[in-house]
Formats: structure tokens, sequence, C-alpha cells
């Protein structure tokens, strides 16, 4: 039987639209909780799981996604917006808004190159724009380059900030919660993997089931762990909380 959809609250952080999106990989890494993407729903055929985590929080005008990824494989030979980037070394956000009937799914590979589309059903979607594409933000540990690295484990952060107008949520009004799920995948390379964080039922891989989505809280902000004057980015400390974190405080470093 499967689990029940999974559920959490998603930190309202406006002072991030002031920061570049590199410096806030490093706030989001430091200050809030990671996540876990860990469902290994198609374990038969697809065992593989790296170790991968997530954080979510919500701007004014924004909303933003840290992934970090350790992972068998490095593979980004998809460079052009609306490739097949789930073939690399991917992650992936889906949502939808309650009440809509369409969903939004973000896959980018670990340089940052996005498929993007808006759906009801998988076999229909409506592909992001040249506009639409260029409003989202990427910063990607990995750089921009084509990489193919089969040997190996190699650790990475990928991080996405998407307008709030874009995925039709109004700041002034936003609803009770949002819909979605968290994915790490790379169909084509020497370990695929079809992982979630919220779980899916089925016979085979479909990160597409909405109805398998979690609820992403938004009506109670958690305050922010620190002040507008004090985000500048010579007094932003870098500790990560998360797998990085893990593996420095394993190595013993500071």
């Amino acid at each position: 039987m499967m689990n029940e959809s999974k559920e959490l609250f998603v930190i309202h952080l406006p002072q991030l639209d002031k920061m570049p999106l590199r410096q806030v990989a490093q706030y989001l890494d430091a200050n809030v909780e990671h996540q876990v993407i860990d469902c290994v729903n198609w374990s038969e055929k697809y065992p593989y799981k790296p170790y991968t985590t997530f954080v979510i929080a919500i701007s004014a005008t924004r909303l933003y996604v840290l992934f970090s990824v350790i992972s068998k494989d490095l593979r980004a030979i998809n460079t052009l917006d609306l490739s097949p980037v789930a073939d690399d070394s991917c992650v992936e956000f889906f949502m939808q808004v309650p009440g809509k009937e369409e969903y939004w799914n973000f896959e980018f590979n670990c340089i940052g190159t996005l498929n993007g589309s808006h759906r009801v059903e998988r076999p229909s979607p409506t592909r992001l724009t040249t506009q639409e594409l260029a409003s989202i933000q990427r910063y990607a540990s990995c750089g921009s380059d084509a990489i193919e690295e089969p040997d190996g484990t190699y650790c990475w952060d990928l991080t996405v900030s998407i307008p709030l107008e874009l995925v039709e949520l109004d700041a002034d009004n936003l609803p009770e919660y949002i819909l979605g799920n968290f994915y790490k995948c790379a169909g084509k390379t020497a370990h695929p993997h079809y992982v979630s964080w919220s779980p899916i039922d089925g016979e085979k891989p479909n990160f597409h089931r909405p109805d398998c989505f979690g609820k992403l809280w938004l009506h109670k902000p958690e305050p922010a762990t620190i002040n507008d004057d004090e985000t500048s980015q010579h007094s932003v400390s870098h500790k990560p909380r998360g797998l990085k974190g893990f593996l420095y405080a394993l190595l013993g470093k500071h």
C-alpha cells in the first residue's frame, strides 16, 4: 500500500529578492532545513537512490528552490532549454495551484538547462515561451558547459527562482497551500533512477501524477533567521546544513 503524500511548510523570506542567486544558494543552504528526496517508487528496475535534498522558500515575488545532490555519474549534454534534460543528471519541481486544472513542470539538468511546461494531462503540454524561460533564474554549481562524466561520485547544487506571476500566484492573496512534488532522475546515465519526495504508485516511472503531489503550506510563514540589514554578501555565513554539511562534518571540515 502506498504511503500518504507528504507535507511541509514553505518559509517566507522576502529578503531573498535583494540577493544574487549565488548568495541565495548559500543562505538557503546555511539557514533553512533541507528536505530529503528518497522515495524509490520503482525499486525492482531502478533501485539506485542518489543522496538528494531540497529547500523551498517564497518571497514577495518569487519561489526559490535549492537542490543538493551527491550522485554517481554527471551528465548534462542538453544545453538548450526545452531539450530532454530528464535524460541527464536532473532535478525537477512540479506544482499546482489548488482549484486550477493545469499543473506546472520545471525540469533542470545539473547545468541549469530547463525543460518546462504547463498542462492538464501529460500528453498535452504547453511549452514555456522564450520569455517565460528567461524569467526563471538559475545558478548551477557545475557551471554552464556540457558535461559527461560516467565514472565517479559527484556533489552539486542547483538553485532556481520562479516568478509567482508565472505560476498564477498573487503574493497579496496566497492560497493556504499549493500542491507539488520534487524529483531526482537521470534516464540515460550509467545508473538510471527515478526518485521522488512524495511517494508515487504505478507500474512504471511517471512523475506526471498530480494526484500524488504533496501539500506545500503557505499560510504559516516562519520568521526569517536574519534581518534585512544583515543580508549583504559579507554578513552571510555559509555553513551547509544539508548533504554537504553532513560530509563536511564527516571529513572534519569547518
